[in-house]
This record gives structure tokens, C-alpha cells and sequence, in this order.
């Protein structure tokens, strides 16, 4: 007699375990990579940018701590050129000096077009010369002995050395780095928050699933793996995305300002932002942050996924 409970065809060993727990390629998952995508995008930004204020600020302020500006006011009575010429002739007689240079009287109202405009007229007003001093590396001179010298050969003048403009940069850079720590915890606090609800709503569609392993005897671990992968995969697929796409962001902002090296626009922005490029440890910092991004997504998850196994239990 046939054996009617043995009727059923064998299960090829092939075709057991195909299918994963997690679903893969859902709606929810492609917007998980979505969000961690653009938070990733973001976090790359936030950090190139205070990498690139960083580099600026520090060459603006070796630029202009490595110099000392002399102005000579004129006054009744006196030669302005005379005085140029001696506050020269002193200052390159001192130690640590390395180079000085006079602004002719064309360039001192060169630095005044920004305010009064070009075109007009300043033979009637009372236009300062300057005199910039440049010093030898590592000298530090003596700025009351200095001064006193100077105000000697041209009693008119008076010795900048630009420490109150160097300690304002020092305070605009470090309040924007603080800013873009800021931004960047506001980003990585919004992932935790994203990859929360979307783990809850993978536990919440995969429920009865989850039921199941339990009543055949499947450990949370076990359970916690298999989303954790999932999760994983999807914050290294949308840390990748991001990133490179800050890097190409960052690599075409570069070329452009290549493209305008020379011309006024392009000097502006030089002197304002540096060369706009981000050095090969900038890059490896935003491949390194969007693996952070990615790290922090499978934790959040793992955090989440067990928090929700005890509540299943």
C-alpha cells in the first residue's frame, strides 16, 4: 500500500534558505538609503567646509602674523615722502626684518577704492601712507622698541602687528568649527532618529515572521543578526552615496575654481576661501565619516532591534 504522508517530493538543499528573513529591496528600505544618503551628503559638506575655513583662517593668519604695517598720517608742517623714506630706512636697519616695501601714494588709494569707489579724486584729502614690513621666520620682535624707533623717524606713524585682527580670527574660526560640530551632531542625531523608526517598521511589517522563529526556538541574537546585516547593508549603501557624492561636490568645486584662477572673480574667492581645495586627508576624512554614518545606522538598529525583540517577548 502507497504511503500517502511520504507522497510529497523532496526539498532540494539548493532551494532551502533562499529567501532572507528581512526583505530586501522595499519601499521602506530604498528611503532608509535615501535619508542616510543625504544625511551622509551633508555630514560630508558640514566637515569639508570647516576643513577648508580651517586652512584658510590658519594661512590668513600666518600670512598677516608674519608682517608688520607702519601708516603715516599726513600732518601740517611735515614731508609725507621724507617720512616714508626714513620709516624705511629704519626699519630695514632692525633685526628680523626680512624685506619692506612703501606704498606709493597710487596704492595707498588702491586700498581705499572698496569704500570711496574708483574715479574719484584724492590729491585734496588727507590719504595715509603705508609702509609693509615683512618678518624673518620665527623673529619676534621688540613692538615697544619698535614703535619708539619708528615714531622717532616719522612721529605720524604708527606700528600695526595685527594681534587684535589674529585673535578675532582665531575666534570666527573656532565658533565656526563649533558650528559645523554642531550641524554634524544635529546630522548624526536625525540618522539615529531615521534608523529607529525604519527598524521598528521592518520589526512591525516582519512581525509574525519574527513570531514564528521564536515558537521554533530561534534565539534574539539570531533573530538581531539577520536584521543587523540588513540594516548594515542598507546605512553602506546610503554612506556611499553620500559621500561620494560630497567628494565629487568637493573635486568639481576645485576644478571650477582652477578654471578661474587668474581672473578677478577667481582671486576674490582665493583670497577669501584659499585655493577651495581639499587636501588627500580631507578626502579620507569624508570616506572615514561616511563608514562612521554607516556604523552608526547598524547601531542604532542593533540598539533598536533588541529594544523591540524584549517587547515582542
Amino acid at each position: 500500500m502507497r504511503d500517502l504522508g511520504n507522497d510529497t517530493a523532496p526539498v532540494a538543499a539548493t532551494a532551502r534558505n533562499t529567501s532572507p528573513i528581512v526583505p530586501r529591496g522595499t519601499i521602506a528600505g530604498s528611503a532608509l538609503v535615501a535619508v542616510v544618503a543625504i544625511m551622509t551628503f551633508l555630514a560630508s559638506v558640514t566637515t569639508g567646509a570647516v576643513l577648508l575655513v580651517r586652512a584658510s583662517a590658519a594661512q590668513w593668519q600666518s600670512d598677516v602674523a608674519s608682517e608688520l604695517t607702519i601708516q603715516l598720517r599726513p600732518t601740517p608742517g611735515r614731508d609725507i615722502e621724507r617720512d616714508t623714506r626714513a620709516v624705511v630706512d629704519v626699519m630695514r636697519a632692525q633685526p628680523g626684518i626680512l624685506d619692506v616695501r612703501p606704498f606709493s601714494k597710487d596704492e595707498s588709494a588702491k586700498l581705499l577704492e572698496p569704500w570711496l569707489g574708483t574715479g574719484l579724486s584724492l590729491d585734496d584729502l588727507p590719504v595715509p601712507r603705508v609702509v609693509v614690513a615683512r618678518l624673518a621666520p620665527g623673529a619676534v620682535p621688540d613692538m615697544a622698541a619698535l614703535r619708539n624707533v619708528v615714531t622717532q623717524a616719522a612721529p605720524s606713524a604708527s606700528v600695526d602687528d595685527h594681534r587684535a585682527w589674529i585673535e578675532r580670527m582665531r575666534t570666527m574660526t573656532g565658533a565656526i568649527v563649533l558650528a559645523g560640530m554642531g550641524v554634524l551632531a544635529l546630522v548624526i542625531a536625525a540618522t539615529v532618529i531615521s534608523v529607529s523608526f525604519a527598524t521598528r517598521g521592518a520589526m512591525a511589517a516582519n512581525r509574525p515572521i519574527v513570531e514564528v522563529l521564536h515558537f521554533v526556538g530561534a534565539q534574539d541574537r539570531f533573530i538581531a543578526n539577520h536584521f543587523l546585516r540588513h540594516f548594515l547593508r542598507l546605512g553602506l549603501e546610503g554612506g556611499l552615496i553620500g559621500g561620494l557624492a560630497a567628494i565629487l561636490v568637493f573635486g568639481f568645486s576645485e576644478s571650477v575654481a582652477n578654471w578661474f584662477s587668474g581672473t578677478p572673480v577667481g582671486d576674490q574667492f582665493a583670497a577669501l576661501l584659499g585655493t577651495f581645495a581639499l587636501p588627500a586627508s580631507g578626502y579620507l576624512l569624508l570616506a572615514a565619516q561616511a563608514l562612521m554614518i554607516a556604523a552608526v545606522t547598524a547601531w542604532a538598529s542593533r540598539r533598536t532591534l533588541f529594544a523591540t525583540l524584549r517587547e515582542i517577548d
